[in-house]
């Protein structure tokens, strides 16, 4: 089966965030490696990142990625943000590197003057300036699927494939789909056709070897609504038949999927223990794996 996940909290230090992944008896991890809001990242001590990486070994996690800041923009023209952006998306890249994850993901960003096509013209040599001054790393750039809202880039395939060619097609640049955002930007996987339909220009205007993380979240908004509001699993605009389809497609039956469906809220932050609402989505996409009933 795919390697079902989620998005754990860091907080009261990286490792605890493995723990609440191990709880929950995930096979995949999204973190953040630092505060998603701020630029300011506070340095890994050493012992803390020993500690991170021996406990996804023994955890038995397959797949840990991080989310790169909400605050990056890599398609703006405006040079003090822009000079910002490079400077922070290398820094969360350099700390991805040191907690051995497989990749990072980034939102790709919004133009803030010109045409879209400048703006990914820009994200794409951003990403070619990161990567060029880390020729020896092994982290991923994995860009995320966007669900089009506002001036936001990469919300098409044909977007996305802009960048990877402004990015001289780069071997460590991987996609990040999110199944909220596709709806959201008008990829209807709702039915058998339109899912058929979705993969199939993704393949052709991209390709699959370069799809390396799922995002699983449900829609709060209607297709084709360009708003990103994640719902949980079969509760939304999507609804269960969708997530059906996508996890027992056998072209996805080893990549990692991660929920970043809403948390239970009023928990103590450092808490380790299981969030039911977490439980409830990973057992609902279990549960639609053929040939099981739900773990």
């Amino acid at each position: 089966m795919p390697l079902f996940g989620a998005h754990m909290s860091i907080a009261g230090g990286l490792p605890l965030a493995v723990a609440r992944a191990e709880a929950h008896g995930c096979r995949a991890l999204q973190i953040f490696s630092k505060s998603s809001s701020q630029w300011r990242a506070r340095p890994l001590p050493k012992e803390e990142v020993r500690e991170f990486r021996a406990r996804v070994a023994r955890a038995g996690l397959e797949v840990a990625v991080a989310h790169a800041s909400y605050l990056i923009n890599l398609g703006t023209s405006e040079p003090a943000l822009r000079g910002r952006s490079i400077e922070a998306f290398g820094i969360e890249m350099d700390r991805a590197e040191a907690l051995g994850l497989l990749g990072i993901v980034l939102h790709p960003g919004c133009f803030t003057a010109g045409s879209a096509d400048q703006g990914l013209r820009l994200v794409g040599e951003a990403v070619r300036q990161v990567l060029g001054t880390r020729r020896q790393g092994q982290t991923l750039i994995l860009l995320e699927h966007t669900a089009g809202q506002g001036t936001s880039l990469g919300w098409r395939f044909e977007e996305l494939a802009r960048i990877l060619e402004h990015a001289d097609g780069h071997a460590r640049v991987g996609i990040c789909l999110d199944t909220c955002h596709l709806f959201a930007a008008g990829y209807d996987l709702r039915s058998e056709a339109g899912y058929r339909a979705t993969f199939n220009a993704f393949g052709k205007a991209i390709g699959f070897d370069r799809l390396k993380v799922f995002h699983v979240n449900d829609s709060k908004k209607p297709l084709g609504s360009r708003r990103d509001r994640h719902e949980h699993i079969g509760k939304g605009c999507l609804g269960a038949e969708a997530f059906a389809r996508l996890v027992n497609d056998r072209r996805f039956r080893r990549l990692p999927m991660l929920l970043e469906t809403p948390k239970t809220e009023g928990r103590p932050a450092k808490s380790i223990a299981v969030d039911p609402l977490d439980e409830m989505n990973l057992k609902t996409l279990r549960g639609l794996m053929r040939g099981r009933r739900d773990s």
